[in-house]
């Protein structure tokens, strides 16, 4: 029997590395888990641990002209303790959190590899254990680089990543849960050795010069990082594999550019996507009976083959002549436009238009029980700010169904959400949920920042008082091989297709209030973040000023007439079960006769919602009556309800009654009640004396007087 029982689990190929981060211990462990893949790691930051996983295909996809890469930041709920919700009781579709985390992760990490790439490669984090102290995003980033480095997949890296958060002035890296709280930054940053290659921020109206110096404290830590990660490379990294180049044929491009280059200056030489898209079909179909026959291939490659001879065009116009398609300052933002109150029946609308980009933006105000629920594995449950964005195919001008929203929907709903924030009123001010609904009615550039300034002006009209407007404009980049550079204010999509950066920046007057950069290099220098924080705060602060308050000057004094009306009060938490009642039959009459919406929250605040001011005022009424104390000494008008031989019941408070002792009705002696004139329906004058001896509320009618 005992020579077919295994022998005991021996990894020879197990290593761990160790270092501090952020005065946390992060562990590397390699050789023990997912030894199929091309690369992996377990990732240890503090109680986190995070599973990451390269692979590759061993050939490349045909016909494409991309690199097919995938990056899923996968969440186990066991990892925080938890059963997922609903009926099925397992993981299914990613959360939004899950997705925009992919995001983040994907942004640093896409530009580094190389061009001709066209093998799949997928990344796949499988968060197994949360610290909140210890950001599975940030464990995650940094294992995807350390994955990917020890595989033999082709890539340009390692980068590392850090969470920056302000604390009291002061920076903090990677800040605990607490600090996070307490925090007004919340700076994701993603760098190389040299340089940063990707920026996501969330900010309370920071700074140009503190979220400059906050990214390049975070690019000192990463240094230090990449050292750790660098001698593991140097210790356990794979040689990377060979692989067929997917490059075009450059004897072919240069031949078909010399032809159409001409005719390609001029197509591009417009403002009107709708004019260069028309002016670009002959072109494609004089390429096709010019060179088809010498290259077969050729229909196949077209689209790759007329991006790049665009991107050549405009590339050399930015660089050399100084030139914008659309014949724009390199500084100069389109024409602008915005408008109020499209939408009649809507709580609150704006459409902004930004050249060819428009985006219409439609608020809508809810109770506070209408506010989302999360089911995550941090301990964030809920949230009464959402923001959803749609671009349909029509704003492109393609055919194409409606479906669902993708992760690029998803992530540009986010950046707007992030960015009004800030500006929001608390729940005391402004007792509402609020819902947002960003559509693309036309795309050529920069809509996410065109959501954030359709969305101040939603907000203002739907009369939510935010703090401070706020706008949103994006910079581009285009280099040259010298090192040399030029920032251009408020891209459009040909500078966006063929540039090097998107580097989006929303913000009010005061500050900043997020930050997404979007990277094609390998990366930014200092100089250039500075000099584009600069030019994007002159970019919002134009908009606000010359756009957004020209519409619509201040938030409305009143929300429309067709939202909800609501109200909030306090009451002593001991008496919320009075206010419910058996089974909820108080609380469920108070409903029923004034029509209003009634939320109750533990700690005795109550939200009141009514189609109008009079169904609100009513049930506020209701309410104070049932948790109605007299004050002791104060005197209250009310009415007889009942007489006894010992004496009169009084309402003095609707639906609060109390007792008047014969004794106390008058100063002379009373054989019986009604003696004192006093009926049914008489209106008398009480004052509350206290507590008797009996502890039973005692009132008097002859100390009134």
């Amino acid at each position: 029997m005992s020579d077919v029982l295994s022998t005991p689990m021996v990894f020879k190929n197990y290593k761990t590395f160790n270092y501090t981060l952020a005065g946390r211990p992060l562990v590397i462990e390699s050789g023990k888990m997912a030894g199929l893949a091309n690369g992996s790691c377990l990732v240890r930051y503090g109680e986190t641990a995070v599973l990451c996983c390269a692979t590759a295909s061993e050939k490349p996809r045909d016909g494409i002209d991309f690199l097919p890469l995938s990056v899923d930041f996968d969440e186990r709920m066991y990892a925080a303790g938890k059963i997922p919700g609903g009926y099925l009781k397992r993981e299914g579709r990613p959360s939004e959190k899950a997705i925009l985390t992919s995001r983040v992760i994907d942004r640093p990490i896409r530009p580094l590899f190389p061009k001709d790439l066209r093998n799949d490669v997928a990344l796949t984090l499988t968060v197994m254990s949360v610290d909140p102290d210890c950001s599975p995003e940030i464990t995650a980033m940094i294992g995807a680089s350390i994955a990917l480095s020890i595989s033999d997949i082709p890539w340009n890296g390692p980068i590392g990543g850090v969470y920056v958060g302000m604390v009291d002035g002061k920076f903090v890296i990677n800040p605990t849960e607490e600090e996070s709280k307490k925090s007004t930054l919340q700076l994701t940053v993603a760098a190389s050795m040299e340089k940063v290659v990707m920026i996501e921020a969330g900010a309370y109206e920071v700074s140009d010069e503190d979220m400059y110096n906050a990214i390049m404290l975070a690019h000192k830590e990463i240094k230090d990082l990449l050292e750790f990660v660098n001698a593991i490379v140097d210790e356990i990294g794979k040689p990377k594999f060979a692989y067929p180049s997917c490059e075009l044929d450059h004897d072919m491009f240069d031949k078909i550019f010399a032809f159409c280059e001409k005719d390609l200056m001029n197509a591009l030489d417009t403002d009107d996507k709708n004019v260069r898209d028309a002016r670009m079909v002959p072109i494609k179909d004089a390429i096709i009976e010019k060179f088809g026959e010498e290259y077969p291939d050729l229909p196949t490659q077209m689209e790759e083959l007329v991006y790049k001879m665009q991107k050549k065009v405009v590339r050399r116009w930015l660089l050399v002549d100084k030139k914008r398609v659309d014949g724009r300052r390199m500084d100069q933002i389109r024409p602008l436009g915005a408008e109020v109150g499209l939408l009649p029946r809507v709580h609150g609308s704006g459409l902004f238009t930004r050249g060819q980009t428009q985006v219409m933006t439609a608020a809508t105000l809810g109770t506070l029980s209408e506010a989302q629920m999360l089911d995550g594995m941090d301990n964030e449950t809920s949230k009464r700010y959402m923001h959803h964005y749609n671009m349909p195919g029509f704003s492109t001008g393609e055919a194409k169904a409606v479906r669902s929203p993708g992760r690029r929907e998803i992530g540009h709903g986010a950046l707007a959400e992030r960015s009004l924030v800030p500006v929001l009123p608390s729940e005391e001010e402004f007792p509402y949920a609020i819902r947002l609904v960003s559509d693309v009615v036309s795309s050529n550039g920069s809509t996410s920042q065109g959501s954030v300034c359709g969305s101040t002006l939603a907000l203002m009209d739907a009369g939510v008082p935010i703090k401070a407007p706020v706008a949103g404009i994006s910079c581009g980049l285009i280099t040259a091989e010298d090192g040399s550079w030029d920032i251009m204010l408020d891209i459009q999509g040909l500078e966006d297709f063929y540039g090097d950066m998107d580097f989006k920046v929303a913000g009010t007057h005061k500050g900043i209030t997020s930050i997404q950069m979007d990277l094609k290099i390998d990366g930014l220098t200092p100089a250039i973040i500075k000099a584009a924080l600069e030019l994007a705060h002159k970019g919002r602060d134009y908009i606000i000023d010359e756009v957004l308050l020209k519409a619509i000057a201040a938030p409305r004094p009143e929300v429309s007439r067709y939202a909800p009306k609501m109200t909030t009060m306090h009451i002593d938490p001991d008496k919320i079960r009075e206010v419910i009642g058996k089974g909820g039959s108080v609380i469920q009459k108070i409903v029923a006769d004034t029509g209003a919406k009634i939320d109750i929250d533990d700690d005795g605040t109550i939200h009141i919602a009514a189609v109008n001011g009079d169904q609100a005022d009513a049930a506020r009424a209701c309410i104070a009556a049932i948790v109605f104390e007299p004050e002791v000494g104060a005197v209250y008008t009310g009415t007889v309800t009942g007489i006894k031989e010992f004496g009169c019941f009084v309402e003095y408070a609707p639906g609060k009654e109390g007792m008047v002792h014969i004794s106390k009705i008058c100063n002379k002696r009373l054989e019986k009640v009604e003696d004192a004139g006093i009926a049914v329906g008489s209106v008398v004058k009480v004052k509350y004396m206290g507590l008797d001896k009996k502890g039973r509320m005692d009132f008097s009618i002859k100390d009134a007087e």
